[in-house]
């Protein structure tokens, strides 16, 4: 039931919508003021505070983003919701991406309207701002934010951004595209941002998209009506459907036929969908999460992918940083899946030795997490009872010295000669003809780190002798230096670099 003090101020400069929206919204119990401009608005916001703002995307003296920047730079707690012409795709992903709570596309159906301000109200708590990761997953209406972020295992500085992320865009309605490499958590990941939102009390629905037959993708996603297809002996829920209320999560959206990515965008929207079989849209509440291994990007300029789905899905973007790159989680992620392993199987689990995990932390663990537990439940399953011994062959290159854990090396003269690089055999990476990397991306970035850091620590982690060392560029050192995400000691800092000319 509505709660009869929550207020609304509509922002539309047509007389007969405005007063469309306003009727409406008394009849559900709002408390309504309205205005006509921009600057209206604003002195109905310089007197009174409200729990949602409505407001039309074109104002006569200015835009309706003039006030979603008001109100986020202002850190006010009224939830903005932008209306926009039909097809202006570009301004409500705009919209989103300042902070809007939500969009509406012009003409506007009025049961959504009435459920995404109800869905606002409810969900109170200003535009998004950037804050502490637990401060703002507090205020949500669904799971405590250390209660939520709990199943992301890691305490590293890459983990860290991606939790402080999930807690800024939680409680948004925008879209979120998930980027990672196979077996990093995508799906763990798009379960925090449900259980953090105040969606956490409806369903979340994950869907992978690569595993369901290309003639069944439509009925799956939108419902199908009885004799619609054959073997259709009764009405059936859609994807879309079975979510309402919550959270639609689509895993390897990147797999999606064009054809189906084309009837995806419409949904998406519209907010609405046609069951196969039926005559009839209904009006669908759902959030969209995706997540995809591939490089959207390049399947949209490939012609594979959809550019205007692509930019719908990637209103806000997150990147799960592979296993090789947080490296100081294996000791937490190691008791975290032998916990499980324990708790599963019924039988008490020894623990990891020493060795197995610095064994681990040699490894390339190309297959990210996933690859990890399987590592561990071998173990497990050959285990004697003693502590447990991992069942694993490192490649010559990365169980050699280049991949040993760093530590502070001496001093060096910046005229000393930097080992690169150990030597390799012709023929194979590693120097070993049957020893051939899975993932070559990621052996070569290992190997590219590994030289870095090496070199960084022969020149006391002084960048300009490091690039001078190397025979690079300051600012290609840089570059690599943040896309691996090589730690530099405090004391390292830029200081001590010569500005680049």
């Amino acid at each position: 039931m509505t709660d009869p003090a929550a207020s609304i101020l509509v922002v539309d400069d047509e007389p007969d919508l405005r007063t469309l929206y306003e009727l409406t919204l008394l009849r559900e119990g709002y408390r309504v003021e309205t205005a006509a401009t921009v600057a209206e608005a604003r002195a109905q916001l310089a007197q009174h505070g409200f729990d949602a703002v409505i407001t039309d995307m074109r104002l006569p003296d200015g835009f309706g983003m003039d006030l979603l920047q008001q109100l986020r730079e202002q850190q006010r707690p009224e939830r903005c919701v932008v209306m926009t012409a039909y097809g202006s795709a570009e301004n409500a992903v705009e919209a989103l991406r300042t902070g809007a709570f939500d969009y509406l596309t012009k003409p506007v159906d009025l049961k959504q309207f009435r459920a995404v301000v109800a869905s606002a109200v409810q969900g109170m708590g200003g535009v998004p701002v950037p804050q502490r990761a637990g401060r703002a997953g507090r205020a949500g209406p669904g799971e405590a934010a250390s209660d939520a972020l709990g199943p992301l295992i890691g305490e590293s500085a890459p983990m860290q951004a991606v939790k402080q992320r999930i807690a800024r865009v939680a409680r948004s309605m925008a879209p979120v595209l998930i980027r990672g490499e196979s077996g990093t958590g995508k799906e763990l990941v798009a379960r925090a941002l449900h259980a953090s939102s105040q969606r956490a009390a409806g369903p979340l629905v994950a869907v992978n998209c690569g595993a369901i037959p290309e003639n069944l993708l439509e009925a799956e996603f939108f419902g199908a009506r009885k004799g619609s297809y054959t073997g259709a002996s009764h009405d059936r829920e859609g994807y879309f459907q079975a979510a309402r209320g919550g959270t639609l999560f689509l895993d390897e959206i990147g797999d999606l036929p064009l054809p189906m990515q084309s009837k995806l965008l419409r949904a998406i929207q519209e907010r609405s969908v046609r069951a196969l079989g039926s005559t009839q849209e209904e009006s669908v509440d759902v959030r969209i999460l995706s997540a995809t291994h591939r490089d959207l990007a390049a399947d949209v300029q490939d012609g594979r992918f959809r550019q205007d789905l692509y930019y719908r899905l990637n209103v806000i973007e997150l990147l799960i940083p592979p296993l090789r790159e947080r490296r100081e989680d294996l000791p937490a992620l190691c008791a975290h899946l032998l916990a499980r392993i324990a708790q599963e199987s019924g039988l008490a689990v020894p623990p990891l030795s020493e060795a197995a995990l610095a064994q681990l932390a040699r490894h390339p663990l190309t297959g990210n997490v996933r690859e990890l537990e399987n590592l561990l439940h071998r173990a497990v399953a050959l285990s004697d009872g003693t502590a447990l011994q991992l069942d694993i062959e490192l490649p010559a290159a990365v169980a050699g010295p280049a991949a040993a854990p760093v530590r502070p090396a001496p001093q060096a003269s910046p005229s000393a000669p930097v080992p690169l690089a150990p030597p390799v055999t012709p023929g194979s990476p590693t120097g070993a003809p049957d020893a051939l990397p899975s993932d070559l991306q990621g052996w070569l970035d290992q190997q590219e780190r590994d030289i870095l850091i090496r070199a960084l620590q022969a020149c006391n982690y002084n960048r300009t002798a490091t690039a001078a060392r190397l025979g690079i560029s300051l600012r290609q050192i840089r570059y690599r230096i943040d896309r691996l995400s090589i730690p530099l000691p405090q004391s390292g800092e830029a200081a001590d670099d010569a500005p680049e000319t």
